[in-house]
């Protein structure tokens, strides 16, 4: 049933509460709304929940996406002599991928346009992170940052305030409202900047998992699904890769940490199994899809190669500069990041294998540290998280390190030690331990 109402907040949010479908003229109504003010913050949160609870179908998605992009600016990337492609993630405990992604990418001869999202939720922001970076800009003007991309082959900015301001506003509500696990809103929240980067090509990183958004299989696929659909729809390449959100991804959870260990993945001096394998399959999927890579096998080359030869590092290193870090970041990164006050060990609670971990309750207790946010205009702590996390699958003995927390004070330290021990269940045999990779 299709119904069509004068553009009043309560009667559009009764409507999708009712579990109606809107039409186009509701859904513009909705997203002028969010740009101009006429919808509050609580009637946004009321509106999110309705959606929520009831929905959207296909067409009301792409209405509510393509409303969202022409919310504000949609960039051209007339000039440049490569693909235009990007890598989006729904986002997990650890997940620090992007950094390396764009640099690997953009060195194997992409333009990565990549506009990322704060915290959201019980997950860290790639901007968040960012901004550990002292003099990073994660806003530059749309001007500059074409002018970066073109220079340089990558950008990774935060959303600007021209740039599907929509979206910018119900984002930051879905985080407080505990709407953040909506399929309808993840996709339209996603493609309306994706599509508003002017993409070629779009690869998508579905998490799945305790630590994602999606907690299941069917939910990921779903998600998967109704992202690639509407996308393509759209006329943008879009493929979905859905990988493991079960243990923390990497070593490290937090946002000068994982910058940090981005330096060391990109230097070679640690890349972690898992971590390298998720990096490595996105990062095929963007140069094949792009035919930056003939196949599969020339792609890995590539990457290896641009690995190996320091030239996504070097890459990496041009970008921060670019956009107001400092010119030798990787060379020594914690020359403009802060560390923390205080760095303590998480000792094993008992003996065993390390069998499951709940992953979200990690990614709060980050947030609990300080490292994330609980209100829209909270601000972050940079310093905090938590870093050397033992792998699923490893055998440890009571009282032997798990990982490290890095604090303000003695008294969040410990409160975080016992909130990582409790997320920890362990096994006398080992474990079964899920794919890391499943499409």
């Amino acid at each position: 049933m299709s119904v069509t109402n004068k553009i009043i907040p309560q009667e559009i949010i009764r409507l999708k509460r009712n579990g109606q479908i809107l039409d186009e003229q509701s859904i513009n109504g909705f997203v002028s709304g969010l740009v101009d003010g006429n919808f509050s913050d609580s009637q946004v949160g009321a509106m999110a929940m309705a959606i929520f609870q009831n929905g959207m179908s296909i067409d009301e998605r792409v209405n509510f996406t393509k409303a969202m992009m022409n919310s504000g600016d949609v960039i051209s990337w007339q000039g440049f002599d490569g693909p235009i492609v990007d890598k989006h993630s729904t986002g997990g405990v650890g997940d620090k991928v992007s950094f390396m992604l764009a640099a690997i990418v953009s060195a194997c001869g992409g333009y990565v346009p990549m506009i990322s999202g704060r915290g959201l939720g019980h997950t860290g922001g790639t901007a968040d992170k960012l901004e550990s970076i002292a003099g990073f800009n994660v806003q530059p003007s749309i001007s500059e940052f074409k002018r970066i991309v073109k220079e340089v082959g990558v950008a990774i900015i935060s959303q600007t305030d021209n740039l599907a301001p929509a979206d910018k506003r119900l984002y930051s509500i879905r985080d407080v409202t505990a709407t953040v696990e909506s399929i309808p809103l993840i996709t339209a929240s996603i493609l309306s900047k994706k599509l508003a980067a002017g993409l070629d090509v779009l690869v998508m990183d579905v998490k799945v998992g305790n630590g994602a958004m999606m907690n299941n299989l069917a939910d990921a696929k779903a998600l998967a699904d109704s992202i690639v659909s509407v996308a393509n729809g759209a006329g943008v390449k879009t493929q979905a890769i859905i990988t493991d959100m079960n243990q923390v991804l990497g070593t490290s959870a937090g946002n000068a940490i994982e910058m940090y260990e981005t330096v060391k993945y990109l230097t070679g001096k640690q890349r972690e199994p898992r971590l390298h394998k998720v990096v490595q399959a996105l990062a095929t999927a963007m140069l094949v899809n792009t035919k930056l890579a003939s196949d599969e096998q020339d792609a890995h080359k590539k990457i290896d190669k641009v690995l190996s030869t320091g030239l996504a590092a070097e890459v990496f290193d041009r970008m921060v500069a670019a956009l107001g870090g400092p010119k030798n970041f990787v060379e020594k990164p914690w020359d403009s990041m802060s560390k923390a006050n205080v760095i303590m060990e998480v000792k094993a609670s008992q003996h065993g294998y390390i069998a499951q971990m709940d992953t979200r309750a990690v990614g709060m207790s980050v947030v609990g540290l300080g490292g994330g946010r609980t209100a829209p205009t909270q601000q972050v702590d940079h310093t905090v998280g938590f870093d050397r996390i033992l792998p699923l699958g490893v055998h440890v003995n009571r009282g032997e390190v798990i990982a490290r927390v890095h604090a303000k004070d003695e008294d969040s330290a410990n409160r975080a030690i016992e909130q990582f021990n409790n997320a920890l269940s362990y096994s006398e045999e080992s474990p079964e331990l899920p794919p890391v990779i499943y499409s």
